[in-house]
């Protein structure tokens, strides 16, 4: 099976950088939504600070679902899809190397770029280094729970709309935890119970999503 994950990681990730410009895009816009909040919300310190995790988090939120509907759509397209369901091999297990290759894509370049743009809300080196194990903890989540309305949604007429509906609420828990965990630090409280809950959301979102994603996918292609 890890064999089976790693073949479809590869595969994955082969065909993103053959696309890069939507990877580029995904990036591009996480970088301009966050610089434009310091520039309307002017120089005030303390502001900045203050709803910086937020709007780090909100940001990463939205570029994480400008790639959502690319997940599955292409193999869908070209019938490659059908025949990962129609393959003796887990379908769970080739899901869940989907969802690795689209964090690696999408998820994990945005919490390493995330310190960098930081600096412009003025947050120190350890606030900063919070909200990089936020996001490293928490972008996962992200795509693993899209990952479920992108299944659900494959194949429908206005189905970005749909997915967006879908999936928002739940992204809720890990957007509350993330920004939590951060503006507890800058407050002088401890985030670890902030991060706690990030991991075990995280941990559980990966025990079941890829199931539940590759019930969803049977379901579409039916």
């Amino acid at each position: 099976m890890g064999k089976l994950i790693a073949t479809v990681i590869r595969r994955d990730l082969l065909l993103a950088y053959r696309r890069r410009a939507d990877v580029l895009t995904t990036l591009f816009f996480f970088v301009i939504v966050v610089s434009l909040f310091p520039l309307g919300v002017g120089p005030e310190m303390k502001t900045l600070r203050l709803i910086a995790p937020g709007v780090v988090w909100v940001a990463a939120l939205l570029a994480s679902m400008l790639s959502l509907h690319r997940l599955f759509a292409a193999d869908y397209q070209d019938g490659t899809l059908e025949q990962m369901l129609l393959a003796p091999q887990s379908l769970a297990a080739i899901v869940l190397g989907k969802i690795v290759a689209h964090w690696m894509v999408s998820g994990l370049p945005l919490a390493l770029m995330a310190p960098l743009l930081g600096l412009q809300f003025d947050l120190p080196p350890a606030a900063l280094g919070v909200l990089f194990l936020a996001l490293l903890l928490g972008t996962p989540v992200l795509s693993l729970i899209g990952a479920i309305g992108a299944a659900l949604t494959l194949g429908l007429r206005g189905g970005g709309v749909l997915l967006s509906l879908l999936v928002l609420p739940l992204y809720i828990p890990a957007l509350i935890f993330g920004a939590g965990a951060v503006e507890a630090y800058v407050v002088g409280v401890s985030p670890e119970g902030h991060l706690s809950l990030l991991g075990a959301l995280l941990i559980f979102s990966g025990l079941a999503a890829p199931w539940v994603t590759a019930l969803a996918l049977r379901i579409a292609m039916e």
